[in-house]
């Protein structure tokens, strides 16, 4: 039976780590935990858990995809190794399924499996990222930073890149798949996650996050995240520039309202087809169509920083 090897990363998690560690005890060979500056016992709590701990040097900027790379380093002989964040419990069982999926299936580089809210309904916010974790079990294009990766794979293709700050777990695999490697989701439950969003505040800025990371996993793989560009790049910015017209030359305020409007029934009706109840897929819709405005934000970011040649720091919401 091939071992399974955990890198868990996080900063500041206090609960949720106490919580994760519990959740991965006896379940893997190595348990190593990646540390990015807590001010908390994060390390402290990872240590009495039997986590090797791996501190990363305050010195250069701080990113998952670093983080992950370190947890890799940090790890003696690995073969199948999981990677979790600091804020999700791993569901029993699900590491002995994925690793029996990549035992079978050789060409499988990586295998990920389903995370939901642990406080789904605790909020709006928290209810939007569990729908977002809810995709189709079968060969995908990318899945979030909770995945067992084969280490061949990741030895491969250099690991993440530490230098791109959102959606690395997205660069990754696309840089697994262009290397010939096989991804998959299987029917399991793997992960409990803490989004731990109860203000409006909080959503906004992973919003701009998550539109940094269209630009910048997008300007490394110019076909990836094209259609999320595409659309932050109409909603967020085109059609308030047109509405904006509307001082100039008033029909084109209630144009730019009434295809914004098209847009969000559009998002309804698609959350509807995908099982959401009515009252969600209201509420849902409008945090969708408002959400290109800090994507938006977040993609002029990354190339405010690229052209000045700044730093890509991370961008945190709680």
């Amino acid at each position: 039976m091939t071992p399974v090897d955990v890198v868990l990363i996080g900063r500041n998690e206090g609960a949720r780590l106490v919580a994760a560690l519990a959740s991965i005890r006896g379940a893997a060979r190595q348990v190593v935990y990646v540390d990015s500056g807590s001010t908390d016992d994060s390390r402290a709590e990872a240590r009495r858990a039997g986590a090797t701990v791996v501190a990363l040097d305050l010195g250069c900027p701080f990113s998952a995809a670093r983080a992950r790379n370190a947890g890799f380093a940090a790890l003696s002989e690995p073969q199948f190794v999981q990677f979790i964040d600091g804020d999700c419990a791993l569901v029993p069982g699900y590491l002995g399924r994925a690793r029996a999926h990549l035992e079978d299936n050789p060409e499988t580089g990586l295998v990920t499996g389903w995370r939901s809210e642990i406080r789904r309904n605790a909020s709006l916010y928290n209810q939007l990222a569990d729908f977002e974790w809810r995709r189709p079990a079968g060969e995908i294009l990318a899945c979030g930073g909770d995945m067992m990766v084969r280490a061949e794979a990741f030895r491969a293709v250099g690991g993440f890149d530490p230098t791109v700050i959102a959606a690395e777990d997205d660069e990754f695999c696309t840089r697994l798949r262009k290397a010939g490697w096989r991804l998959e989701r299987i029917p399991q439950e793997m992960t409990r996650h803490d989004a731990d969003m109860h203000r409006f505040g909080q959503w906004w800025t992973r919003a701009v996050r998550t539109g940094h990371g269209f630009a910048q996993v997008g300007a490394l793989h110019r076909e990836y995240f094209t259609k999320e560009r595409r659309r932050v790049l109409v909603y967020g910015l085109a059609l308030p520039l047109v509405i904006a017209g509307g001082l100039l030359w008033w029909p084109l305020a209630p144009l730019g309202l009434a295809v914004y409007a098209a847009n969000y029934l559009r998002t309804v009706r698609g959350l509807r087809r995908e099982g959401l109840p009515r009252g969600e897929a209201l509420r849902h819709g409008v945090l969708l169509a408002l959400s290109k405005i800090p994507n938006l934000i977040g993609m002029a970011t990354y190339h405010w920083r690229r052209g000045r040649n700044a730093q890509m720091r991370i961008i945190e919401y709680k």
